[in-house]
């Protein structure tokens, strides 16, 4: 059933975002790292700022830039967290 897929994959996104979560000091930049790794996940033609912020719900891409460019993370140790 559909809703079953759906439950299933959604649950599977929290247990990625529970791997890398303590990596951000704050709520919203680690919604909007799942956001973007939602994004590029996703079947989009093209994955750039404008693309992966539309698919997270952006009317703008300056949530994925400020997340990309001025966030306080280590870009390093998550990619740790997800493939460890």
């Amino acid at each position: 059933m559909l809703i079953d897929v759906i439950v299933g994959w959604r649950t599977g996104m929290d247990d990625l975002l529970a791997r890398f979560a303590h990596r951000f000091g704050r709520a919203e930049p680690r919604r909007q790292a799942l956001s973007y790794l939602v994004g590029l996940l996703s079947p989009l033609a093209s994955r750039n700022g404008w693309t992966l912020a539309e698919a997270a719900g952006d009317t703008t891409p300056d949530r994925m830039q400020r997340l990309l460019n001025r966030a306080a993370w280590d870009p390093g140790a998550v990619r740790d967290d997800l493939f460890t």
